[in-house]
This record gives C-alpha cells, sequence and structure tokens, in this order.
C-alpha cells in the first residue's frame, strides 16, 4: 500500500456507529439544507424587489431632455410600410 492510499484512507468520512449520534448529525444536516434553502429563498426575493424599486425610482425620476435647438436633431414621419405577399397560385 502507498503512502497516499494510507493517509487518505486515515482522513475518510464514515457514519458514526452510535444511533443517536447518527440522528443528530442527520438533523444537523437537514437544518443546515433549510438554512441554505430559505437564506437563498429570501435572497432571491431581496433580489427581486431591489430590481423592482429600480425600476420604479428610474422611472419615478427619468426627466425628459428637450430636443437640441442648434438643429442637430432630425424630426420627421415615419410610416409603415408591410410587404404584400401575394396569395399562392393554384394548381
Amino acid at each position: 500500500m502507498s503512502r497516499f492510499q494510507s493517509t487518505w484512507t486515515r482522513f475518510e468520512f464514515r457514519k458514526p456507529r452510535h444511533p443517536l449520534l447518527r440522528v443528530f448529525l442527520g438533523l444537523v444536516g437537514v437544518g443546515v439544507l433549510a438554512l441554505l434553502v430559505v437564506g437563498g429563498l429570501f435572497l432571491g426575493l431581496a433580489m427581486l424587489a431591489a430590481a423592482a424599486l429600480w425600476r420604479i425610482g428610474g422611472a419615478l425620476f427619468r426627466r425628459s431632455r428637450p430636443a437640441a435647438a442648434d438643429g442637430s436633431v432630425i424630426d420627421g414621419e415615419y410610416t409603415v410600410v408591410r410587404k404584400h405577399h401575394p396569395p399562392l397560385a393554384s394548381r
């Protein structure tokens, strides 16, 4: 057996044999999992709320800028022209 294998097997995690300790460690694992899920949920909700406030704040405090008076703005009216598709020829 090489030195690496003997060193690696010494730090291998194994379930404890005592039943109460196994139950306790299982509950600790479930608690950590629940904490991560709830924490992620609240973090996601906080990010959504911050994004909503950012958009509302931007819409409320946005100022409309007047057009430049020096002639650099081109004013015009536009019409949308749709492409005409003829009906399919009958066979």
